[in-house]
């Protein structure tokens, strides 16, 4: 193996485009471009610049790395139950920020940990929230950090994505994997990748043809298709 290569952390690496982040995370296009590219919005004396939440790579065309992907997945927690709140979801990060000091602190066991609390208390005041609304961010924060794998060092290594349109009892079988098929979703421990599935059902191979080809179960192959062929609105 290359030894540069084999130095490169392959989380880091910019790899996915905002739609394929959109079609994995099943959130909108708008939104991720507003997270890590910013958009200008109307004001009376003319125009302002919402900046990003999410640093990213800022080459073009703008590529997304596996811990950008982390990040977007737990911050779609506090955008489900306020929505508007961006500017106060950045104040909030930045403390994050600075009690920790890591990079990227969302896609790592610290947050999971002692960064929660941390986190709503400070978004809490900010907004106001009520000992109620509090409770139920940090219930769909946990869910959501449920679905991450952190390795040794306490960074995430592995998300199982959500597959169905309600997150409480999603099954861990698609995960996405730095290390496995160049960071595509497959099938937990086999390397097989979604698309290959459904490029294939769509091509007519009935779900007990690619159970028996895969040598894998056909729920788990039903699940990839389905997780495939759900689409969202960009």
């Amino acid at each position: 193996m290359n030894t540069l290569y084999s130095k490169i952390d392959s989380r880091r690496i910019p790899i996915y485009s905002i739609q394929d982040t959109a079609r994995y995370l099943r959130i909108p296009v708008s939104t991720i471009r507003s997270w890590t590219i910013g958009h200008n919005y109307p004001v009376k004396s003319g125009s302002k610049f919402f900046a990003p939440i999410i640093e990213i790579s800022q080459s073009k065309p703008y590529l997304l790395s596996f811990t950008n992907l982390v990040e977007i997945h737990v911050l779609r927690a506090i955008r489900q139950h306020h929505k508007i709140q961006l500017n106060r979801v950045r104040n909030a990060l930045d403390f994050i920020d600075e009690r920790f000091k890591v990079a990227h602190p969302l896609a790592t066991q610290a947050f999971s940990t002692d960064g929660v609390d941390l986190f709503i208390d400070r978004y809490g005041e900010l907004i106001q929230a009520s000992q109620v609304e509090r409770n139920q961010l940090k219930l769909a924060i946990n869910t959501h950090l449920e679905r991450i794998e952190p390795d040794d060092g306490g960074l995430a290594i592995k998300l199982y994505p959500f597959t169905r349109s309600h997150e409480e009892n999603n099954p861990r079988i698609v995960v996405i994997d730095p290390r496995v098929a160049f960071g595509r979703r497959t099938i937990d421990g086999t390397g097989i990748a979604t698309s290959i599935l459904k490029e294939r059902y769509s091509a007519g191979d009935s779900i007990d043809e690619l159970a028996v080809d895969y040598d894998c179960d056909r729920l788990s192959i039903e699940e990839a298709i389905r997780c495939e062929l759900s689409t969202i609105s960009a």
